[in-house]
Protein backbone atom coordinates (compact mmCIF):
# COMPACT_ATOMS: atom_id res chain seq x y z
CA UNK A 1 0.00 0.00 0.00
CA UNK A 2 1.34 3.98 -0.68
CA UNK A 3 0.79 6.15 1.92
CA UNK A 4 1.14 9.65 1.59
CA UNK A 5 1.78 11.91 5.15
CA UNK A 6 0.40 15.66 5.08
CA UNK A 7 2.49 17.40 7.82
CA UNK A 8 6.54 16.54 9.03
CA UNK A 9 7.05 18.06 12.62
CA UNK A 10 6.94 15.68 15.30
CA UNK A 11 3.90 13.83 15.02
CA UNK A 12 3.77 13.07 11.60
CA UNK A 13 7.71 11.51 11.62
CA UNK A 14 6.38 9.46 14.59
CA UNK A 15 3.92 8.17 11.92
CA UNK A 16 6.81 7.86 9.50
CA UNK A 17 8.93 5.89 11.38
CA UNK A 18 6.10 3.67 12.77
CA UNK A 19 4.95 2.76 9.16
CA UNK A 20 8.57 1.93 8.34
CA UNK A 21 8.81 -0.10 11.70
CA UNK A 22 5.61 -2.18 10.72
CA UNK A 23 7.21 -3.12 7.04
CA UNK A 24 5.59 -0.34 4.95
CA UNK A 25 8.30 1.39 2.49
CA UNK A 26 6.12 3.05 -0.44
CA UNK A 27 5.59 6.47 1.16
CA UNK A 28 5.01 10.42 -0.30
CA UNK A 29 5.84 13.26 1.67
CA UNK A 30 3.64 16.11 1.30
CA UNK A 31 5.61 19.28 3.02
CA UNK A 32 5.78 23.00 3.23
CA UNK A 33 9.02 22.53 4.48
CA UNK A 34 8.13 24.64 7.63
CA UNK A 35 9.33 22.00 9.95
CA UNK A 36 11.72 22.76 12.63
CA UNK A 37 12.98 19.20 12.64
CA UNK A 38 16.27 17.93 10.65
CA UNK A 39 15.63 17.00 7.31
CA UNK A 40 18.26 13.76 7.81
CA UNK A 41 15.17 11.30 8.02
CA UNK A 42 13.60 12.11 5.38
CA UNK A 43 15.71 12.08 2.46
CA UNK A 44 15.45 9.62 -0.22
CA UNK A 45 11.48 9.67 0.06
CA UNK A 46 9.15 11.50 -2.90
CA UNK A 47 8.31 15.20 -2.19
CA UNK A 48 5.33 16.81 -3.17
CA UNK A 49 4.25 20.73 -2.46
CA UNK A 50 0.79 20.33 -3.77
CA UNK A 51 -1.80 17.96 -2.48
CA UNK A 52 -4.11 17.70 -5.52
CA UNK A 53 -1.39 16.94 -8.01
CA UNK A 54 -0.02 14.71 -5.11
CA UNK A 55 -3.30 12.76 -5.09
CA UNK A 56 -3.07 12.50 -8.96
CA UNK A 57 0.26 11.55 -9.77
CA UNK A 58 0.92 8.45 -6.66
CA UNK A 59 -2.85 7.36 -5.91
CA UNK A 60 -1.69 6.38 -2.71
CA UNK A 61 -4.06 4.35 -0.96
CA UNK A 62 -3.99 6.50 1.94
CA UNK A 63 -3.03 9.93 3.81
CA UNK A 64 -2.21 10.15 6.87
CA UNK A 65 -3.25 13.91 8.12
CA UNK A 66 -0.14 15.61 10.65
CA UNK A 67 -0.33 19.00 9.72
CA UNK A 68 -1.57 21.90 11.67
CA UNK A 69 -4.81 21.79 13.08
CA UNK A 70 -6.36 24.65 10.85
CA UNK A 71 -5.27 22.86 7.65
CA UNK A 72 -6.82 19.13 8.39
CA UNK A 73 -9.80 19.43 6.85
CA UNK A 74 -8.34 21.30 3.68
CA UNK A 75 -6.30 18.36 3.04
CA UNK A 76 -8.70 15.43 4.69
CA UNK A 77 -11.60 16.54 2.17
CA UNK A 78 -9.71 16.30 -0.91
CA UNK A 79 -7.98 12.96 0.11
CA UNK A 80 -11.41 11.55 1.03
CA UNK A 81 -13.14 12.86 -2.19
CA UNK A 82 -9.86 10.54 -3.81
CA UNK A 83 -10.86 7.85 -2.14
CA UNK A 84 -8.07 7.35 -0.15
CA UNK A 85 -8.53 6.11 3.71
CA UNK A 86 -7.23 9.02 6.14
CA UNK A 87 -5.82 8.60 9.01
CA UNK A 88 -6.82 12.49 10.98
CA UNK A 89 -4.52 14.03 13.55
CA UNK A 90 -6.92 14.88 16.72
CA UNK A 91 -8.64 17.47 16.51
CA UNK A 92 -9.90 16.92 13.68
CA UNK A 93 -10.22 20.45 12.89
CA UNK A 94 -10.09 23.90 14.53
CA UNK A 95 -13.80 24.49 14.46
CA UNK A 96 -16.88 22.50 13.08
CA UNK A 97 -16.79 24.45 10.04
CA UNK A 98 -16.32 22.50 7.16
CA UNK A 99 -17.43 19.39 8.71
CA UNK A 100 -20.31 18.20 6.88
CA UNK A 101 -17.70 18.92 3.94
CA UNK A 102 -15.67 15.66 4.68
CA UNK A 103 -18.44 13.59 5.99
CA UNK A 104 -20.58 14.20 2.81
CA UNK A 105 -16.84 13.23 0.73
CA UNK A 106 -16.37 10.17 3.48
CA UNK A 107 -20.02 9.36 2.56
CA UNK A 108 -19.79 9.59 -0.95
CA UNK A 109 -16.03 7.93 -1.83
CA UNK A 110 -16.22 4.98 0.68
CA UNK A 111 -13.02 6.07 2.69
CA UNK A 112 -12.55 4.85 5.66
CA UNK A 113 -11.36 7.71 8.72
CA UNK A 114 -9.64 7.04 11.72
CA UNK A 115 -9.01 9.43 14.27
CA UNK A 116 -5.76 9.04 16.04
CA UNK A 117 -6.60 9.51 19.72
CA UNK A 118 -3.89 7.04 21.07
CA UNK A 119 -5.08 6.87 24.36
CA UNK A 120 -7.32 4.53 23.46
CA UNK A 121 -3.94 1.92 23.02
CA UNK A 122 -2.98 2.93 26.26
CA UNK A 123 -2.94 -0.79 28.19
CA UNK A 124 -4.15 1.58 31.21
CA UNK A 125 -6.83 2.68 29.91
CA UNK A 126 -7.66 -0.17 27.47
CA UNK A 127 -7.75 -2.27 30.92
CA UNK A 128 -10.24 0.85 33.04
CA UNK A 129 -12.43 0.11 29.62
CA UNK A 130 -12.20 -3.91 30.29
CA UNK A 131 -13.27 -3.21 34.03
CA UNK A 132 -16.09 -0.90 33.65
CA UNK A 133 -17.22 -2.83 30.40
CA UNK A 134 -17.25 -5.98 32.89
CA UNK A 135 -19.28 -4.22 35.74
CA UNK A 136 -16.59 -4.01 38.16
CA UNK A 137 -17.41 -0.93 39.73
CA UNK A 138 -21.08 -0.67 39.17
CA UNK A 139 -23.12 2.45 37.63
CA UNK A 140 -20.51 4.79 37.07
CA UNK A 141 -21.60 8.50 39.79
CA UNK A 142 -18.39 10.62 38.76
CA UNK A 143 -15.52 11.35 37.48
CA UNK A 144 -12.42 13.82 37.56
CA UNK A 145 -9.50 13.97 34.85
CA UNK A 146 -6.33 16.25 35.33
CA UNK A 147 -3.85 17.02 32.64
CA UNK A 148 -1.68 19.84 32.69
CA UNK A 149 1.62 20.16 30.67
CA UNK A 150 3.92 23.03 30.47
CA UNK A 151 4.20 24.01 26.86
CA UNK A 152 7.47 25.17 26.34
CA UNK A 153 8.99 21.71 27.33
CA UNK A 154 6.71 19.98 24.69
CA UNK A 155 8.95 20.91 21.55
CA UNK A 156 12.23 22.05 23.77
CA UNK A 157 14.73 22.22 19.79
CA UNK A 158 11.57 25.10 18.90
CA UNK A 159 9.80 28.51 19.81
CA UNK A 160 7.12 27.09 21.42
CA UNK A 161 5.47 30.77 20.82
CA UNK A 162 5.57 30.01 17.00
CA UNK A 163 3.77 26.34 17.19
CA UNK A 164 0.39 25.41 16.31
CA UNK A 165 -0.90 24.76 20.28
CA UNK A 166 -0.04 28.53 21.11
CA UNK A 167 -1.46 29.90 18.12
CA UNK A 168 -5.00 30.56 16.98
CA UNK A 169 -4.46 30.60 13.51
CA UNK A 170 -3.20 27.25 13.48
CA UNK A 171 -6.07 26.25 15.98
CA UNK A 172 -4.26 26.06 19.23
CA UNK A 173 -5.52 26.41 22.85
CA UNK A 174 -5.26 23.79 25.53
CA UNK A 175 -9.50 22.80 24.80
CA UNK A 176 -8.40 21.97 21.25
CA UNK A 177 -4.78 20.44 22.04
CA UNK A 178 -5.66 18.84 24.90
CA UNK A 179 -8.86 17.31 23.77
CA UNK A 180 -7.96 13.74 24.26
CA UNK A 181 -9.92 13.48 27.78
CA UNK A 182 -12.67 14.62 25.86
CA UNK A 183 -12.37 11.57 23.30
CA UNK A 184 -11.73 8.70 26.22
CA UNK A 185 -13.85 10.00 29.27
CA UNK A 186 -16.86 9.49 27.15
CA UNK A 187 -15.49 6.41 25.40
CA UNK A 188 -15.29 5.01 28.95
CA UNK A 189 -18.47 6.66 30.60
CA UNK A 190 -21.46 7.33 27.57
CA UNK A 191 -22.38 10.19 25.25
CA UNK A 192 -22.29 13.84 26.77
CA UNK A 193 -25.73 15.46 27.60
CA UNK A 194 -24.23 18.84 28.59
CA UNK A 195 -21.60 20.88 28.91
CA UNK A 196 -20.33 24.08 31.18
CA UNK A 197 -16.84 25.28 30.60
CA UNK A 198 -14.46 28.56 32.00
CA UNK A 199 -11.27 29.04 30.11
CA UNK A 200 -8.78 31.91 30.48
CA UNK A 201 -5.41 32.67 29.40
CA UNK A 202 -4.04 32.97 32.88
CA UNK A 203 -0.43 31.82 32.85
CA UNK A 204 3.22 33.87 31.83
CA UNK A 205 3.10 32.03 28.51
CA UNK A 206 3.43 34.42 25.60
CA UNK A 207 0.08 32.66 23.77
CA UNK A 208 -3.27 34.15 22.35
CA UNK A 209 -5.32 31.29 23.02
CA UNK A 210 -6.62 30.04 26.17
CA UNK A 211 -3.95 27.95 28.37
CA UNK A 212 -6.19 27.12 31.15
CA UNK A 213 -9.77 25.25 31.49
CA UNK A 214 -12.22 24.25 33.96
CA UNK A 215 -14.76 21.84 32.42
CA UNK A 216 -17.91 20.31 33.61
CA UNK A 217 -20.11 17.10 31.72
CA UNK A 218 -23.17 15.83 32.66
CA UNK A 219 -23.55 12.22 30.52
CA UNK A 220 -26.70 10.69 29.72
CA UNK A 221 -26.40 8.08 32.43
CA UNK A 222 -27.12 11.40 34.73
CA UNK A 223 -22.84 10.80 35.88
CA UNK A 224 -20.73 14.00 36.10
CA UNK A 225 -17.10 15.10 35.63
CA UNK A 226 -15.22 17.22 35.87
CA UNK A 227 -11.95 18.27 33.56
CA UNK A 228 -9.19 20.36 34.50
CA UNK A 229 -6.73 21.18 31.32
CA UNK A 230 -3.86 23.48 31.46
CA UNK A 231 -0.53 24.74 29.29
CA UNK A 232 1.47 25.32 32.56
CA UNK A 233 1.85 22.89 35.00
CA UNK A 234 5.62 22.09 36.08
CA UNK A 235 6.06 19.07 36.71
CA UNK A 236 3.14 17.16 34.11
CA UNK A 237 0.49 15.85 35.59
CA UNK A 238 -2.34 13.49 33.58
CA UNK A 239 -4.50 11.47 35.59
CA UNK A 240 -8.24 10.06 36.46
CA UNK A 241 -10.69 8.57 39.04
CA UNK A 242 -13.66 7.17 38.10
CA UNK A 243 -16.11 6.68 40.96
CA UNK A 244 -19.04 4.19 40.80
CA UNK A 245 -21.55 2.54 43.10
CA UNK A 246 -19.05 -0.33 43.76
CA UNK A 247 -15.95 1.12 43.78
CA UNK A 248 -13.56 3.28 42.34
CA UNK A 249 -10.51 3.44 39.27
CA UNK A 250 -7.79 5.92 39.39
CA UNK A 251 -4.83 5.48 36.50
CA UNK A 252 -2.00 7.98 36.38
CA UNK A 253 0.54 8.67 33.38
CA UNK A 254 3.28 9.00 35.68
CA UNK A 255 3.63 5.06 36.04
CA UNK A 256 0.74 4.41 33.23
CA UNK A 257 -1.03 1.65 35.80
CA UNK A 258 -4.98 1.16 36.77
CA UNK A 259 -5.45 1.05 39.57
CA UNK A 260 -9.32 -0.46 40.92
CA UNK A 261 -10.80 -0.52 44.14
CA UNK A 262 -13.84 -3.05 45.08
CA UNK A 263 -15.69 -2.38 47.89
CA UNK A 264 -16.90 -5.06 50.25
CA UNK A 265 -19.94 -7.46 50.38
CA UNK A 266 -20.01 -5.62 53.82
CA UNK A 267 -19.35 -1.80 52.92
CA UNK A 268 -22.14 -2.00 50.25
CA UNK A 269 -24.51 -3.33 52.87
CA UNK A 270 -27.67 -1.29 53.58
CA UNK A 271 -27.05 0.76 57.10
CA UNK A 272 -30.02 -0.66 59.41
CA UNK A 273 -28.92 1.54 62.51
CA UNK A 274 -25.54 -0.56 62.82
CA UNK A 275 -22.54 1.07 61.60
CA UNK A 276 -20.92 0.11 58.12
CA UNK A 277 -17.65 -0.76 58.37
CA UNK A 278 -15.24 0.16 55.26
CA UNK A 279 -13.89 -2.69 53.73
CA UNK A 280 -12.57 -3.75 49.95
CA UNK A 281 -8.87 -3.77 48.41
CA UNK A 282 -7.14 -1.96 45.83
CA UNK A 283 -5.51 -4.11 42.60
CA UNK A 284 -3.38 -2.77 40.45
CA UNK A 285 -2.62 -3.60 36.55
CA UNK A 286 0.54 -2.48 36.00
CA UNK A 287 2.12 -1.68 32.54
CA UNK A 288 3.72 -4.58 30.64
CA UNK A 289 6.88 -4.98 31.21
CA UNK A 290 9.36 -2.93 28.62
CA UNK A 291 6.17 -1.08 27.67
CA UNK A 292 7.24 2.69 26.62
CA UNK A 293 5.26 5.56 24.92
CA UNK A 294 5.83 5.06 21.42
CA UNK A 295 4.22 1.52 21.37
CA UNK A 296 0.48 3.02 21.70
CA UNK A 297 1.39 5.13 18.76
CA UNK A 298 2.83 1.94 16.63
CA UNK A 299 -0.15 -0.28 18.24
CA UNK A 300 -2.44 2.48 16.61
CA UNK A 301 -0.61 2.75 13.14
CA UNK A 302 -0.61 -1.56 13.39
CA UNK A 303 -4.67 -0.73 13.44
CA UNK A 304 -4.64 1.88 10.92
CA UNK A 305 -2.67 -0.26 8.43
CA UNK A 306 -5.18 -3.49 9.20
CA UNK A 307 -8.15 -0.69 8.18
CA UNK A 308 -6.45 0.53 5.09
CA UNK A 309 -6.11 -3.60 4.20
CA UNK A 310 -9.59 -4.09 5.55
CA UNK A 311 -8.59 -5.93 7.91
CA UNK A 312 -10.21 -3.86 10.54
CA UNK A 313 -13.00 -1.62 11.12
CA UNK A 314 -12.17 1.63 12.49
CA UNK A 315 -12.06 1.37 15.99
CA UNK A 316 -12.25 5.46 16.26
CA UNK A 317 -14.49 6.63 13.14
CA UNK A 318 -14.81 10.26 11.46
CA UNK A 319 -18.42 10.38 14.26
CA UNK A 320 -16.00 10.40 16.89
CA UNK A 321 -13.81 12.99 16.45
CA UNK A 322 -17.11 15.11 15.12
CA UNK A 323 -18.45 14.54 18.47
CA UNK A 324 -15.25 15.90 20.22
CA UNK A 325 -14.98 18.67 17.91
CA UNK A 326 -18.74 19.79 19.00
CA UNK A 327 -17.68 19.06 22.59
CA UNK A 328 -14.99 21.56 21.89
CA UNK A 329 -17.18 24.19 20.98
CA UNK A 330 -19.86 23.71 23.74
CA UNK A 331 -17.31 24.51 25.74
CA UNK A 332 -16.12 27.85 24.21
CA UNK A 333 -19.87 28.52 23.68
CA UNK A 334 -20.27 28.31 27.62
CA UNK A 335 -17.22 30.31 28.71
CA UNK A 336 -18.72 32.64 26.24
CA UNK A 337 -21.90 32.71 27.73
CA UNK A 338 -21.81 31.58 31.12
CA UNK A 339 -24.35 29.07 30.73
CA UNK A 340 -24.37 25.39 30.31
CA UNK A 341 -25.03 23.94 26.60
CA UNK A 342 -27.18 21.18 25.85
CA UNK A 343 -25.60 18.90 23.63
CA UNK A 344 -27.85 17.46 20.46
CA UNK A 345 -24.65 14.97 19.00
Amino acid sequence: MKYLIAGLGSVGRRHMRNLLALGEKDIVLLRTRKATLPDDELAGYPVETDLREALKKHKPNAVIVANPTSLHLETAVPAAEAGCHILLEKPISGSTDGLSQLEEAVKKSGSKVFVAFQFRFHPGLMRAKQLISNGEIGRIISAHVHFGEYLPAWHPWEDYRQGYAARSDLGGGVVLTQCHSLDYLPWLVGKVKSVWGFTGTLSDLEVDVEDTAEIGLRFESGALANLHLDFNQQPPAHRFEIIGTKGTIKWDLSDGATRIYRASAESLAISTGRDIKAGGEWESYPLPEGWERNVMFLDQMRHFVDVVNGKAESTCVLDDGVRVQRLVEAIHKSNATASAIDLKI
